[in-house]
């Protein structure tokens, strides 16, 4: 039927105790929950949502405007080669002038650690909406560089049938599970050993709700579980 409603798919998977952000954020996108299929680590939701038709008229009267701007522009650079050669001669003619500075980033160098207190854009980060685009851009701009944050364990489980190697899922301040603010900092596939227990008393093991002075690589932000990925450097014990 001509009128028939099709729908396109998504499945995605979970880690434990994320399921409802992750909801909340595809039904915002339109995404319609059509099944929650819970595992003993991450759970698998099924969505769907309405195909939208193409709109071929807006397509058919944006290549026409196409073509015209494409003409405007050819025009413009012909004209613009001519104002720019005389720009340049202008310009080479100049004695003593200095080149603007280049301002400062906000927070350290690649080299250089970043914290809360010399980065205003990692600070307001740990205070966010987990699935904020706040997270996206900071993962992006700041891949491979190192952070450190104060911050507790939410949640810690067996990875696969492993019973040495975890997953963590982490959260800024001493909260532990009772983490409601800030993003949902994971630790995956990792052994105690690769947490690099540090501090004045080198706690013997790890468990739920336990804080730490954590040091780690950003390696990425996953958009549908609205996780943010780490790489454990040191993990200094806090009492």
């Amino acid at each position: 039927m001509a009128d028939e409603i099709k729908y396109e798919y998504k499945v995605v998977q979970t880690v434990r105790g994320t399921d409802g952000l992750v909801i909340s954020k595809m039904q915002k996108d339109g995404w319609e929950l059509v099944e929650q299929l819970p595992g003993r680590l991450r759970t698998t939701l099924n969505f769907r949502r309405p195909k939208r038709p193409l709109p071929w008229r807006l397509i058919g009267a944006g290549a026409a405007v196409l073509v015209v701007l494409a003409a405007i522009i050819v025009t413009g650079v012909a004209v613009g080669d001519g104002r720019e050669e005389k720009g340049a001669s202008a310009s080479s003619t100049a004695i003593g002038e200095k080149p603007s500075a280049t301002p400062l980033a906000d927070g350290p160098t690649a080299a250089g650690v970043i914290t809360a207190q010399n980065n205003r854009e990692f600070a307001a980060l740990l205070k966010a909406d987990p699935c904020s685009e706040a997270n996206v851009d900071f993962a992006s701009k700041h891949e491979g560089q190192t952070i450190a944050f104060d911050g507790a364990i939410r949640h810690m489980a067996s990875y696969g049938d492993d019973q040495t190697r975890y997953d963590f899922l982490l959260g800024p301040g001493d909260k532990g599970p009772q983490t409601t603010d800030g993003p949902n900092l994971k630790y995956e596939d990792v052994n105690i050993g690769d947490l690099h227990l540090t501090g004045q008393q080198v706690p013997a093991s790890v468990a739920v709700g336990d804080t730490f002075r954590f040091v780690a690589k950003v390696i990425e932000f996953n958009t549908v579980q609205c996780v943010f990925r780490l790489a454990p450097v040191s993990t200094e014990a806090r009492y």
